[in-house]
């Protein structure tokens, strides 16, 4: 009986000492530090992201060509070029261009202004299918197969179809989203709100 006492001491006097040192370990342990949010860090986060492409679009319509001047020439040196081609137009945000102005760190929000989209590439996918008529001249003395400007009204017409108030709004919103959830991962204790700034020059009528 009195080993069994001796045993039960023992335990208790090694559970009060370990208590006592988990205890002190507890309260003289350094404090985890957190990285404070400032414009600054945000900046270089977003920076880090270059262009950001929030929307793609791909145009299938055809051009027409006419180099003629409308006289009997044309049937010697006049071109007549009809295409047809799958262009992609890229859009997005170019994160490069946040300046530290367009950024304001709050007491319980964080709030980030970002240039409007705007066209960031156009490329040609697939082939371009040309018609070229050219004068009976113009085929012996200068001949042009008609793929570079065909390449050329292609890029500037799916340019102009992408450039519409329609298709930029939603570019312009797709890169609210995707900001917002990149800040989420810096941004732990604040609100966030992400505003697209309003520069009516950079949008043309969709009419």
């Amino acid at each position: 009986m009195k080993k069994l006492k001796v045993i039960l001491i023992i335990i208790a006097v090694i559970a009060i000492i370990g208590g006592a040192m988990y205890l002190g370990w507890s309260i003289a342990k350094p404090e985890k530090s957190e990285r404070k949010v400032t414009a600054d860090v945000i900046l270089t986060t977003l920076h880090a992201r270059g262009f950001l492409v929030t929307q793609t679009y791909v145009f299938n319509e055809p051009i027409l060509i006419e180099n003629k001047e409308g006289t009997w020439k044309d049937l010697l040196f006049g071109q007549s070029i009809e295409a047809r081609g799958n262009m992609e137009v890229n859009l997005g945000v170019d994160l490069q261009k946040l300046a530290e102005e367009d950024i304001e760190v709050k007491s319980t929000k964080v709030v980030v202004s970002l240039a409007p989209a705007e066209i960031f590439n156009t490329r040609l996918v697939g082939p371009i299918d040309v018609k070229n008529k050219q004068g009976i001249l113009k085929r012996v003395l200068d001949s042009d197969d008609g793929y570079n400007q065909a390449l050329t009204e292609l890029t500037k017409q799916a340019e102009q179809a992408a450039n519409t108030q329609e298709l930029l709004e939603k570019a312009n919103t797709n890169a609210v989203e995707e900001v917002t959830r990149l800040l989420q991962y810096i941004v732990k204790d604040k609100e966030i709100e992400v505003l697209i700034k309003q520069v009516e020059e950079n949008i043309e009528s969709s009419i």
